[in-house]
């Protein structure tokens, strides 16, 4: 670190002896004034390394796996199930639920390194739309004339 130092001193002061060229007369550049000593750092010391253990990676399995569950609820008509399978690197499934008009949508899936992912959408049985009821029309009525009364007499103050 030291020899870093010196050499960068020694090219600094190499910079300012360089001749400038203006309009085709050589000037010296001034010389570089410093406002405030160097001041070195104190050498490094250097702490023992600790070396963490080694751990060894435990192999990693064969991904496989199946699942599937579902949900019937008659109080809030919340009804869904899904099913997934996975076999290595191939995954493969499909979920349905029914939809606030009646009807049953079905998505089957499928996953692969070679095919990518890719889903179909079914939808079954009949859409029930609620019957709309209009609400009777609405009277509109005239509002009174709204009668000023003046409560005794009215004064006005300003400039006369």
């Amino acid at each position: 670190m030291w020899m870093f130092l010196a050499l960068a001193c020694v090219s600094a002061a190499m910079a300012v002896a360089v001749p400038i060229e203006y309009g085709g007369v050589f000037a010296h550049a001034a010389p570089v004034l410093h406002a405030a000593p160097v001041v070195h750092a104190a050498p490094l010391v250097h702490a023992p390394i600790a070396h963490a253990p080694i751990i060894q990676a435990e192999p990693v399995s064969y991904p496989k796996y199946a699942f599937n569950y579902g949900v019937k609820d008659p109080h809030t008509g919340d009804v869904k199930s899904q099913h997934e399978e996975r076999d290595g690197d191939v995954v493969k499934g499909s979920y349905s639920l029914v939809e606030p008009d009646g009807s049953t949508r079905t998505v089957s899936y499928s996953a692969d390194d070679h095919n990518g992912f890719n889903a179909v959408v079914y939808k079954s049985g009949h859409a029930v739309h609620p019957q709309v009821v209009h609400a009777a029309p609405v009277a509109h009525y005239a509002a009174a004339p709204i009668a000023h009364y003046a409560h005794g007499p009215i004064a006005s103050y300003g400039l006369h």
